[in-house]
């Protein structure tokens, strides 16, 4: 692995951090005090870390990206529709099926679902 690369994926994991912390904490503020339901309050929470994600990974992550063309546009959001999926495959499993709490079962759904983001957002905004 390159410095180049090594670099980019602590950015990446920087940025998603924070992305995050952004999806764990309106996914714990829909579910617990607007009285959403889980998989719904996780579908937003996901959405709305997805729009602050591109905008990081166009600026920050994926240095040189500049201007995104339709297409790696489409081939991001498209990566972040299939990637909201899993999340929410992932939700229901670990909670409804093997009753894990919806906050302990988004750790996990967190985990499996990086990895999908990083190869697909990669691909879609370093062209």
């Amino acid at each position: 692995m390159t410095a180049a690369r090594f670099y980019e994926i602590f950015r990446f994991c920087l940025v998603g951090g924070g992305c995050f912390l952004v999806d764990y904490g309106l996914l714990y503020a829909l579910t617990e005090y607007a009285g959403i339901p889980y998989l719904w309050s996780s579908g937003i929470s996901f959405t709305s870390s997805v729009f602050v994600n591109y905008w990081l990974c166009v600026i920050y992550v994926f240095r040189g990206a500049g201007e995104q063309t339709a297409r790696q546009k489409v081939l991001f959001f498209g990566s972040s529709i299939a990637g909201l999926v899993l999340n929410q495959i992932c939700m229901f499993i670990f909670v409804d099926i093997c009753g894990i709490y919806y906050m302990l079962a988004k750790l996990g759904a967190t985990a499996i679902v990086t990895v999908w983001n990083y190869v697909m957002k990669r691909r879609a905004i370093a062209g």
